[in-house]
């Protein structure tokens, strides 16, 4: 290399490390970020609780990536009703189909002045919603919005996610809250930070990733066809965590702030895996194989679709209650059929009857619920129930979802679960398992830089032991 060359690229160095510093600094967690200073916390919360909410209050504007079953509805309640003491005007919190009812539930429980609406009007100082009724509101209305399980933003297609991004723009205050801020890469931590008002989804990409694909659109799209394979650029990994620290707290266990686990310890969960013989090879072979390419599994899923079922029924024959989940049309019809007592909940349905059967099978009303996770794996509490059939997709987020709308805290039994596949499908085990490694070493980047945050800041009560969780090297 010529002296020249490596004289500039030392400079590009220098100022590749300058742009990050300086880009941090600006995002220093004692900056004024819009918030203010929390007042009258109700007494119910927890200590992590308690610290997360006041941390979001003075934030103005970010994220809670708490685990299932630590409380993200009260938190979101009580950040709610401090927006709304704070400004006079009422909180809007959006959710997934059915959970409404849980929330206004948890409200009336704990001291909170909400109430659902479905038209548009805003009957409590904290509303409450679901997504697909978005449009009714007007933000101008609200001083805050909630987004509860805030990963089903990226599920919507374009024009809702565009929508609730919109939305979300016009006003002041705003909190996200979900266990799977990105299950499948990185990257999708872009559209939280980008509703938040934070960097774009495209700003984030090229400040802290490269692709192996360099003709890519504004949209991020390969000028190509081909698919992008984003990953950290080697100098960027520190400070991209750092980044998304100064916007976004992440929580597994109590123990992640330094408090006690103590009533936040899950049941056992047991995983069985059933490989299901197909009645015949797929077409040119002699014995089956595992698929290679969705197109092979695709025709796979439809080859073995009733042998499936029929194991899926055979392991919910003597189960009080349970959910067969499934991906296809065709499985949730056939799965109905077979099984005693189960009700399909189906895609086709409208908004209100998808949620009079999430309710009726949340109050046991309903044996067997055959759904798909898509439908029905966000944001609801089914502690009554212990069973569960599952047929593997390459969505880490739905596979996680589903799980833990049993394996939560108050959870009184052993959750099982049965996972149904078969030969062909190894694969798509094999990839679930590589994402769910993937979300473990997220959230472990995620709460080890956010304790380096909290070491600065001021609000922070040192005065318990830290626990180190056993899960961090």
């Amino acid at each position: 290399m010529r002296p020249q060359d490596m004289l500039a690229a030392g400079r590009m160095g220098r100022d590749t490390d300058e742009d990050y510093a300086a880009f941090l600094a600006s995002k220093a967690q004692l900056a004024n970020t819009g918030g203010f200073e929390p007042a009258g916390l109700p007494d119910h919360l927890f200590d992590y609780q308690r610290e997360l909410v006041a941390w979001a209050v003075r934030q103005g504007r970010g994220a809670l990536f708490a685990d299932c079953g630590l409380g993200k509805t009260p938190m979101s309640l009580a950040w709610a009703e401090q927006v709304h003491n704070h400004t006079g005007l009422p909180v809007l919190i959006l959710t997934p189909l059915a959970v409404g009812f849980q929330i206004v539930s948890e409200a009336a429980k704990f001291g909170h002045d909400a109430a659902l609406s479905r038209d548009g009007s805003i009957p409590a100082p904290i509303t409450v919603t679901n997504y697909e009724q978005l449009s009714k509101f007007d933000p101008d209305d609200f001083a805050g919005v909630v987004c509860d399980e805030s990963s089903a933003i990226k599920s919507f297609d374009g024009q809702r996610r565009a929508e609730v991004t919109e939305f979300m723009r016009r006003v002041q205050y705003r909190l996200l809250g979900t266990a799977t801020a990105a299950p499948n890469d990185y990257v999708e931590l872009g559209t939280s930070s980008e509703a938040l008002g934070h960097l774009g989804h495209m700003d984030m990409l090229s400040r802290f990733f490269t692709n192996k694909n360099h003709s890519v659109s504004s949209r991020g799209r390969s000028m190509g066809g081909d698919s992008i394979e984003w990953r950290l650029k080697g100098h960027a990994e520190g400070p991209f965590w750092q980044w998304v620290a100064s916007w976004a707290r992440a929580i597994r266990r109590p123990s992640d702030f330094g408090f006690s686990n103590a009533g936040h310890i899950l049941p056992e969960l047991i995983v069985r895996e059933h490989i299901v013989e197909a009645r015949r090879p797929a077409e040119g072979t002699l014995f089956d194989v595992p698929a290679h390419g969705l197109q092979e599994e695709r025709e796979e899923n439809r080859r073995t679709l009733t042998e499936r079922c029929e194991a899926a029924a055979e392991r919910l024959a003597d189960a009080e209650t349970g959910v067969a989940w499934c991906h296809l049309n065709d499985e949730s019809v056939l799965l109905s059929k077979l099984i005693d007592g189960a009700v399909e909940l189906a895609g086709r349905e409208s908004a209100e009857a998808k949620e009079e059967k999430l309710k009726a099978f949340t109050d046991g009303q309903i044996r067997v619920l055959v759904t798909k996770p898509s439908l029905g794996a966000f944001g609801l509490n089914w502690q009554h129930s212990h069973r569960a059939t599952y047929f593997p997709s390459h969505s880490y987020e739905q596979w996680y979802q589903a799980v833990r709308r049993m394996l939560r805290f108050g959870q009184q039994h052993p959750v099982e679960i049965d996972v149904i596949t078969t030969e062909g499908g190894s694969r798509v085990l094999a990839n679930l398992q590589r994402k769910a490694d993937q979300a473990d070493q997220m959230f472990t980047e995620l709460v080890a830089h956010m304790n380096d945050a909290r070491a600065i800041d001021p609000h922070t009560n040192y005065s318990n032991p830290m626990e180190v969780p056993s899960w961090i090297a």
